[in-house]
């Protein structure tokens, strides 16, 4: 009976512990708790807009921080929301968690990263704790076993990130983290993050997308049209080795594609750029002049869409996004 109750004292120790380790993870403090709630907001802000149709752009960090959707939408005339995620939560887990905002009408901008085309299994770093912390263990169909490995991370933060936070308090009065900065009222982030590293290398494209990824993004088409919306694909700007096997990579991936639905991209440079000012920390994280840049680009590809042709002829003069910036 005595060793019972101390297996039931330790048991209740570590599961004080792990809830404990969770809050900071997923609620507040922890890297994925600032992602959990940025991706509340862009839900948030996408379901206040009242249109006939929406233009939602989505994917991982690629997205999001590569976009002026400002711009986007004063060139098309319908409402641009900009709900890209961040590439760890990977596709199987990011196209899921916003197809409930997909309505009749909508025109979905999927642009994924190389990277999250390349998963073998669709999954990535935070798949399933990003599952979890929003609210849907179930998406993504992880594996048991690494889910419950995850699931014991997931109440266990690392003394890296502990570090930070007690910097964080100590320096600032309070926890930041990379998504901690408030994104606008179109989901766009208002702070640019720029690499602190004189190194900087183009980014080589190893493979093209995975069967996986082809597979899920079709999938993913069937969901959109069976809420009635309308897919439409791009290659993500990427600061790229333009090498042979690079160059065939993305020539591949765009072939595979354009077989699911219209994808828009430059012909002549596959989106593959060379110069490294239009890049803020990342190979795919754009300076804010880029993003202009690079809005306008997706401006004019995706007026030349026939199957957007009907939607934008048929633009709203009055449009009515959300209005409020929610900060923490």
């Amino acid at each position: 009976m005595r060793k019972v109750l101390q297996l039931g004292s330790w048991l209740a120790i570590a599961g004080l512990a792990w809830g404990a380790g969770y809050l900071y993870n997923a609620r507040y403090g922890g890297e994925l708790s600032w992602l959990r709630m940025m991706y509340e907001r862009k839900m948030a802000f996408a379901s206040e807009v009242q249109a006939p149709h929406r233009l939602l752009i989505t994917g991982g960090s690629g997205a999001h921080y590569t976009i002026n959707s400002k711009i986007i939408q004063q060139g098309l005339g319908i409402p641009v929301m900009n709900l890209g995620l961040d590439g760890p939560v990977g596709l199987d887990v990011i196209l899921p968690s916003i197809l409930p905002q997909v309505r009749k009408g909508d025109v979905v901008l999927l642009i994924p990263e190389y990277l999250i085309l390349q998963a073998k299994d669709g999954l990535g770093d935070r798949s399933s704790q990003f599952a979890v912390a929003i609210g849907s263990p179930g998406v993504g169909n992880v594996p048991p076993k690494r889910f419950a490995q995850d699931m014991l991370m997931l109440g266990n933060p690392t003394l890296r990130a502990v570090t930070k936070s007690t910097i964080d308090l100590v320096e600032k009065g309070k926890l930041t983290g990379y998504y901690s900065d408030p994104v606008d009222e179109r989901g766009d982030p208002t702070v640019t993050k720029y690499r602190t590293s004189a190194k900087w290398w183009e980014l080589p494209i190893g493979e093209p997308a995975s069967k996986h990824a082809i597979a899920r993004i079709a999938k993913f088409k069937q969901e959109v049209e069976a809420r009635g919306g309308t897919l439409i694909l791009s290659l993500p700007w990427v600061y790229a080795r333009r090498d042979e096997k690079s160059i065939n990579n993305v020539k591949k991936t765009a072939q595979e594609l354009a077989k699911i639905a219209p994808t828009i991209y430059n012909k002549d440079t596959l989106n593959m750029k060379n110069d490294s000012n239009l890049f803020a920390d990342t190979h795919y994280h754009l300076k804010p002049e880029a993003r202009i840049i690079r809005s306008k680009q997706i401006v004019a590809e995706l007026k030349a869409v026939p199957q957007l042709k009907p939607i934008l002829a048929s633009q709203q003069k009055e449009i009515k996004p959300a209005q409020k910036q929610v900060s923490k």
